[in-house]
């Protein structure tokens, strides 16, 4: 059990540098794109993403969540789930490229035909390094997708930005996509040098099908629910207004991706290892303080300085979108703590539950948002982030009816952090509002808000604040 406690520390700290250092190279480059491109490049990009995520969770049909939940994996299951979902790809990028031109006319951009056939050769290459990402993914190497991610990123990036300071336009941010998928490919097979054979059988692949199956459509309501706003702004409002939300998304997302992939990368191999009941709910309790810890002062806090971070980073023709990214960070902070919950019952191979809690959330947040479409795009971001708040709870009963971690148990873990950095933030918020200085406003909220966090977890004794101080201590020391 020490060895599995050490792999998991171990695993999380490689998880938040992977995470920390993707969400700042993807600050660099975000700065510099949107700089140089308009809400309307952006638009064009975020026309096709909704396409682009579900024929990705399509090609990879729920494998690695699969494989990592199989006891024994062997080569033939490798070699199985690697032809299947190459055939799958292939067979998908056939389809849409077919269907490039329906797509544009349903938008009225006659320009998507040809960027989204481009665009849509990313899933066939992503394909292949399905089968080393599972094995990296069930082995927790998580230093060893670091340092993948880290080039890869890297190389996209400069390749994204030189194209947009050439004026290629939203071209730049489709060619980033697609090298990056090159990068990742090559690098997951450099380090684990696993190589597919000629002779395979579809059998293994019949056997997850089960399970798997249902996280593919899962993953699709998944990405649905995530990309609403882009598909109705895309239909009944315009390219810009599109772009104008794709870009506070973006930066929303990386808010909340930097804890959210650093629990993804050793929440369900931890679930799985451990079987014990009480020792699961300890594990929980534990992720969940930390999770609440890390999540709650950042996402608030970049709530709070939404206006001046996106002045100050891509100037005033964005100013738009700060007011969409102070709420989309309120919805930003809790969904780590709903990947949490999701990974707890998908390690547990409870994948029915997710799959039809995943199928609700998204046709309760479409027809919500349908309904108060007429009130303007406010009204309808508002009941996005209020609807997957609530849905948090549904995902906690199904985890205490598993664990026993009761709701004001969860509660009593989660609302520390939660009450401090929401009073921390609005203290900030009207103690810096009559500074008109962009610059000094936002490094004085950050200071004001991390400092004293930090000082209040520690002279109030938090156990989860000091046991991470001590082990970031240790690996200093040891390295």
């Amino acid at each position: 059990m020490s060895s599995l406690k050490e792999k998991t520390a171990n695993g999380l700290l490689w998880g938040g540098i992977a995470s920390g250092l993707q969400q700042l190279l993807n600050l660099v480059f975000g700065i510099f794109l949107g700089r140089l491109l308009t809400d309307a490049d952006y638009g064009m990009v975020g026309y096709l993403t909704v396409f682009t995520l579900i024929a990705g969770s399509l090609q990879e049909g729920g494998f690695i969540s699969a494989l990592n939940k199989r006891k024994n994996v062997t080569r033939a299951d490798y070699n199985s789930v690697f032809w299947f979902n190459t055939l799958m790809s292939l067979s998908l990028y056939t389809l849409l490229f077919f269907c490039a031109p329906l797509i544009a006319d349903f938008f009225h951009e006659p320009d998507l035909t040809p960027l989204a056939r481009y665009v849509f050769a990313g899933f066939v290459i992503s394909s292949l390094n399905i089968v080393p990402r599972a094995y990296l993914f069930r082995e927790l190497k998580v230093k060893q997708n670091t340092i993948i991610s880290f080039v890869a990123l890297l190389t996209s990036g400069i390749v994204g930005v030189t194209m947009a300071w050439q004026g290629f336009a939203y071209w730049g941010i489709a060619t980033q996509s697609i090298v990056y998928a090159v990068c990742t490919t090559l690098g997951t097979y450099w380090v684990t040098r696993w190589w597919p054979s000629i002779h395979f059988s579809f059998r293994p692949v019949r056997e997850m099908l089960g399970y798997s199956g249902r996280l593919i459509i899962t993953n699709v309501f998944v990405i649905l629910n995530q990309q609403l706003f882009s598909i109705l702004l895309g239909k009944l409002f315009n390219r810009r207004e599109l772009g104008k939300f794709t870009q506070a998304n973006k930066w929303n997302t990386m808010g909340h991706s930097l804890i959210s992939q650093m629990l993804y990368s050793v929440t369900q191999p931890l679930f799985a290892k451990v079987d014990d009941r009480k020792q699961q709910r300890a594990a929980l309790q534990k992720m969940v303080r930390l999770t609440a810890c890390l999540t709650f002062p950042a996402m608030f806090g970049l709530s709070i300085i939404a206006h001046e971070f996106i002045i100050i980073t891509i100037t005033e023709k964005w100013l738009a979108s700060a007011s969409m990214l102070q709420l989309l960070c309120v919805w930003g902070a809790f969904v780590p703590m709903q990947t949490l919950f999701q990974n707890f019952l998908l390690a547990r191979g409870r994948s029915g539950i997710y799959m039809w809690g995943t199928i609700g959330l998204a046709i309760l947040v479409f027809g919500a948002a349908l309904l108060v479409s007429p009130y303007g795009l406010e009204w309808m971001l508002r009941v996005f982030v209020a609807v997957n708040i609530l849905w948090l709870l549904f995902w906690h009963h199904f985890v205490c009816r598993l664990t026993g971690y009761g709701l004001l148990a969860f509660l009593k873990d989660m609302a520390p952090y939660l009450g401090l950095s929401v009073v921390l933030c609005i203290g900030a918020y009207f103690l810096f509002s009559g500074v008109t200085n962009l610059w000094l406003s936002l490094l004085g909220k950050v200071l004001f808000v991390g400092t004293t966090y930090c000082l209040t977890l520690w002279l109030s004794g938090s156990v989860i604040f000091r046991e991470s101080l001590l082990f970031l201590c240790k690996k200093g020391k040891a390295s």
